[in-house]
């Protein structure tokens, strides 16, 4: 009995090679076209940043510190969240924010001059809001909903 070894075959065909090319340049080309379409503004990020600058108020209350208000403020190209002498800003590229006490209808926008919401020593909303839920909602390409409950507690959705 004779042994036969095939010859050693390795690699791709240049066919192969083409095809994997073309494939990959197709990918990224409508890899660049998702990427294209978005803004740099997130009503998420924004969401994300008004739950940061209110915790930190909080936590700043409840720690016995005079620096225990969180201010939102709508300037023509960002909204900015201030809070424990901290600023925090975002693009906001046509994007609004407004607010309603919670049970109450209507949304209404954040004034020029700004909103600011006070805590209490426990952490709590406190006047003109006490007892009360606010509720933020961010509009832009999508609207996010923020609660900030009348014991402090800051959470996505709305206030139920």
């Amino acid at each position: 009995m004779t042994k036969q070894y095939a010859l050693n075959d390795s690699g791709f065909t240049l066919v192969e090679l083409v095809m994997v090319i073309i494939l990959i340049g197709v990918l990224s080309a409508l890899g660049v076209g998702l990427f294209a379409r978005n803004t740099a503004f997130s009503p998420l990020l924004a969401t994300q940043q008004l739950a940061s600058a209110t915790l930190l108020a909080q936590q700043a209350a409840l720690a016995g510190n005079s620096s225990n208000s969180v201010t939102i403020r709508q300037t023509s190209n960002a909204f900015e969240f201030e809070a424990a002498d901290s600023l925090f800003s975002i693009r906001r590229e046509g994007a609004s924010v407004a607010y309603q006490v919670a049970g109450q209808s209507g949304l209404t926008p954040i004034p020029g001059g700004g909103f600011t919401i006070n805590f209490d020593r426990m952490g709590r909303l406190a006047a003109p809001f006490s007892g009360q839920s606010l509720q933020f909602q961010i509009s832009g390409d999508s609207d996010f909903t923020l609660c900030l409950s009348s014991l402090g507690a800051v959470y996505q959705g709305p206030c139920s």
